[in-house]
């Protein structure tokens, strides 16, 4: 079993993470604006606009990514750009990844309120997220790599102090 830990991105970390969507499917669930395959200028561009990137590490290398956005002051962020490599799924890198995440929205940006965007037809991760106790709240409509229409159920946690 892999001894997970969390720390700052960084930039050399970019062409690993690259290589975490197996699929454009994949990458659509992680990044809807990216392009498969992803790069590393495409994730460096998408830096720009988030908080917080995090990658989990299994035994020191790394195993997966996400970042923070949305954030209005005081009240609200959103978790993005998740990823886990395919050897680490199913295994806590993205359990301890997101509870990482929540630590940072919750005791840095502090926020009561972290949120999310999940696309309908990635049941694994709704049911990840419901899991951990994120909660649906409302719909968006978007298109989906083909033209479909895709829905994405917006999902939210509060997050309470340990104080």
């Amino acid at each position: 079993m892999s001894v997970f830990s969390c720390r700052a991105a960084m930039p050399e970390d970019y062409p690993l993470i690259c290589t975490f969507p197996q699929n454009a499917q994949e990458l659509f669930y992680m990044y809807p604006a990216g392009k498969f395959p992803l790069t590393p200028e495409q994730l460096t561009a998408a830096v720009k606009e988030r908080w917080k990137p995090t990658v989990v590490l299994a035994d020191g290398e790394v195993a997966g990514y996400a970042n923070l956005y949305g954030l209005v002051e005081r009240t609200e962020c959103y978790l993005g750009n998740v990823i886990v490599a395919a050897a680490y799924r199913s295994q806590g890198a993205a359990s301890e990844l997101i509870g990482q995440m929540i630590t940072q929205a919750r005791d840095e940006l502090n926020v009561p309120k972290l949120k999310l965007v999940c696309h309908h037809t990635n049941l694994q991760a709704l049911l990840f997220y419901k899991k951990l106790g994120f909660r649906p709240f409302d719909l968006r409509t978007m298109k989906g790599l083909e033209g479909e229409t895709v829905v994405g159920l917006l999902m939210e946690m509060e997050l309470s102090r340990s104080e």
